[in-house]
């Protein structure tokens, strides 16, 4: 397989079909390779995002994908990792934001409307909703995946469940 051919979705896909394509892909770029950061995280960002803007709206709308980890000097501290989109912000406090409950919490966040989130951390003006999903590793926060959408509403339950099971095989699958 040519690697570049793992982020072509095609046209008319359901969000389930087209994650459940993530998903298999993602497995089989993971597959002998451990490292999360220059491979496993790059290629599920690039993933996610091509998979999401082969989607209708909102998922189309989605306007940054990628990931925030522990960073190594401050475990209390978020810090920038492979992305999709407009420059971001490099670190997030735990407790701040969405990302930062998400990571404080290790509870997924799903916001509907980012402006009546108390704390928002506005990295791109263009986003209205956001999805964040911790990646945890036997319990331990060591990752989170952080989709931001620039329509309200941007995330279902259906894109919480499909990206809590690739928290899973992400975590299951890279020695961070």
């Amino acid at each position: 397989m040519v690697h570049a051919e793992a982020s072509a979705f095609g046209e008319g896909l359901s969000k389930k079909v087209a994650y459940a394509q993530v998903l298999e892909q993602a497995k089989a770029l993971f597959e002998g390779q451990r490292n999360w950061v220059r491979s496993n995280l790059s290629n599920t960002a690039s993933l996610l995002y091509h998979a999401l803007h082969s989607l209708p709206s909102p998922s189309k709308a989605t306007n940054w994908c990628g990931f925030y980890v522990i960073d190594p000097k401050n475990p209390n501290q978020l810090i920038l990792g492979p992305f999709q989109g407009h420059v971001a912000c490099q670190t997030i406090a735990f407790g701040k934001g969405v990302c930062g409950t998400a990571a404080e919490t290790k509870i997924t966040q799903v916001v509907e409307d980012v402006e009546k989130f108390p704390g928002h951390i506005a990295c791109d003006g263009a986003s209205k909703s956001e999805i964040v999903v911790p990646v945890l590793r036997d319990g331990k926060m060591v990752a989170i995946i952080d989709i931001d959408c620039a329509e309200l509403s941007g995330f279902t339950l259906e894109d919480q469940a499909a990206l809590e099971e690739l928290a899973r095989l992400l975590a299951d699958s890279c020695d961070f």
